[in-house]
């Protein structure tokens, strides 16, 4: 069952790059809108409401030797991205995260995002795929194989810690 899963996650992840396929709804507790599903950063960006997108993309100002690493090594991964347009710590990570890939040149095609509820939960089965319990969770992959993720915050800066994830894989693949 297990490979069946990894399967259909697989084929869903190549087969739906920068797609949009998402449900629009209000949240309950604060009354935020909620995009729930497959979304791309354009989609966030039509949306009034999400202005923090932008303004975090603004303030934000990466590492810059960290940049540098990314610019070389961050193109040999897909990145999945599941986040709620309602959550605090989303609204925290993503438009750095965002400000990091612009920054770094990262491939947008290599990119899956999905929206979640409150109840961590997508459009379809990718909360189950991707083992999702908190949110933002930012997960790294070199031919489909998971080699780390950062989860609902960073320890240093989303750059670094994406480094940090990169950096063990080449050093064990060196091994």
């Amino acid at each position: 069952m297990k490979l069946f899963l990894l399967a259909v996650a697989v084929m869903m992840h190549v087969s739906a790059f920068a797609q949009s396929d998402y449900e629009v709804s209000k949240d309950k507790e604060n009354g935020a809108v909620v995009y729930k599903g497959q979304v791309t950063f354009e989609d966030l960006r039509k949306e009034p409401s999400f202005n923090w997108l932008q303004r975090g993309e603004t303030a934000y100002k990466p590492d810059t030797a960290a940049i540098r690493f990314l610019k070389q090594y961050l193109p040999n991964y897909e990145m999945v991205v599941v986040f709620g347009t309602w959550c605090d710590d989303s609204h925290i990570l993503v438009p750095k995260l965002s400000k990091v890939m612009q920054v770094a040149g990262y491939p947008m095609a290599k990119l899956s995002m999905y929206g979640a509820d409150r109840a961590k939960q997508t459009k379809n089965i990718e909360h189950k795929l991707y083992r999702i319990e908190r949110v933002p969770t930012i997960i790294l992959y070199q031919n489909h194989v998971e080699i780390g993720r950062i989860v609902e915050s960073v320890n240093k800066s989303i750059e670094e810690d994406l480094a940090v994830i990169i950096q063990k894989q080449l050093d064990a693949e060196k091994k």
